[in-house]
Parts: structure tokens; C-alpha cells; sequence
């Protein structure tokens, strides 16, 4: 960004802006520290993001809004944070449910569903939801347990209403008559762990308890 030829060319025809003069050395030594400068003002810009920052940058974000870190890594503290921060501008609603677990997720509202269970045909139940089609590719992809996930989930209803259920869906399934192939499902290879599905999974309450959520 701070060119040592475009700086040296401000200077005065009277002095020596050849590349090996003292000058242009000189101009060398100021550009790299601007550089240095200007790298560390944008990394302390960028870790004001709850996706950037790293570290004590995240502890210190936990601290602003009440929320420790317990044994969580970063990935997994930012949901933490993230959720904290849209629990506390929740209404109750279901769809700031699903909004606050979009955000935690960084997923799309579509892909989550939450039913009320008050006229559930086989089990109704007052103040009670179910939680369906939660992507589980992305607990697994920053490595949060569903059971903590799921008393996130608790933490972000309102007072007196039950998770009843959280079905966490997956990708695998048989393929048709046709015999065709999707890498994406079916089964895997241990050769290759980017092909084949993974399997889904439901969770019922339980009195688990380790992250502080």
C-alpha cells in the first residue's frame, strides 16, 4: 500500500531518487513501518468481530456482556457469545428463536423449523416446542456438543416453556433404483472423508451440564 517509489517521487527534484540512494533507503525503512502500522490498525478494526477475534480479544468480549468462556474453544465461545447477545434482545417469540439460533449458527432461517407442541396430534403438551431440521453439519463444524447446544436452545425460550425436542438433521440415505451416485450421502469411504452422508440425531432433555450457558 505505501510504495517506496510513490513516496520517494514526492520529494524535490533536488534530491537523489535513484533506487540505491540514501533517500530511497530511507523511505524504505518509513514504508515498512507504515505497513506494520497500518496491519496492526486493521487486525484491532477486525477483531471488534465476534468471527475474527481470537484469544483474550474473545474473553474480553465474554466479559462486556456477561458470558464466560468455561472450557469452550473459540469457535465454540463465539456461539456462546453470539447467542448471549441475541438472547438479550429476545422477545420469546419463535422466530427470534430461530433468529437467535440462525446467528449462533450461521445458518439460514430456513434451515431451522420449531413447532409448538400445544396441538401435536400424538403428544400435545402446554408451553412446550419442538426444535426440527437443525443442520447438525454445523455443530460438527465447530465442534459443539448437541447436548450443550440444547440447553443453549433452553437458555433462549422464554421462562416456563419446555424444549421438549431437538432433532438435529443429517444427510444420509440409500440411493434410488437408478443407481446414482451422490458424494454428499450415502456411504463413506475411509480412504476419503469428504465423501458419503452423516447421520442425524435427537435429543431429549437430560440434567448434563458443562459449558457456562
Amino acid at each position: 500500500m505505501f510504495d517506496v517509489k510513490s513516496i520517494v517521487s514526492r520529494f524535490a527534484d533536488y534530491f537523489d531518487k535513484r533506487p540505491n540512494s540514501n533517500i530511497t533507503k530511507l523511505m524504505k525503512i518509513f514504508s515498512d513501518e507504515l505497513e506494520q502500522l497500518y496491519s496492526t490498525i486493521n487486525r484491532v478494526d477486525e477483531w471488534r468481530d465476534i468471527d475474527k477475534a481470537e484469544g483474550v480479544v474473545l474473553d474480553d468480549i465474554g466479559t462486556n456482556i456477561n458470558q464466560p468462556r468455561g472450557v469452550a474453544t473459540d469457535d465454540v465461545y463465539r456461539i456462546l457469545l453470539k447467542s448471549k447477545i441475541a438472547r438479550n434482545l429476545s422477545d420469546g417469540s419463535i422466530n427470534t428463536i430461530i433468529r437467535v439460533l440462525a446467528i449462533a449458527l450461521s445458518c439460514d432461517y430456513n434451515e431451522i423449523k420449531i413447532i409448538e407442541k400445544w396441538d401435536d396430534p400424538l403428544e400435545p403438551e402446554e408451553a412446550a416446542i419442538k426444535v426440527m431440521e437443525l443442520p447438525l453439519q454445523k455443530l460438527n463444524e465447530i465442534g459443539l456438543d448437541p447436548i450443550n447446544f440444547a440447553r443453549l436452545v433452553q437458555k433462549t425460550v422464554i421462562g416456563g416453556v419446555k424444549v421438549d425436542v431437538i432433532e438435529l438433521t443429517g444427510t444420509f440415505e440409500f440411493g434410488d433404483e437408478s443407481n446414482a451416485i451422490d458424494y454428499e450421502k450415502g456411504f463413506g469411504d475411509i480412504n476419503d472423508d469428504s465423501i458419503g452422508g452423516y447421520l442425524g440425531a435427537a435429543w431429549t432433555p437430560s440434567t448434563d451440564k458443562e459449558l457456562p450457558i
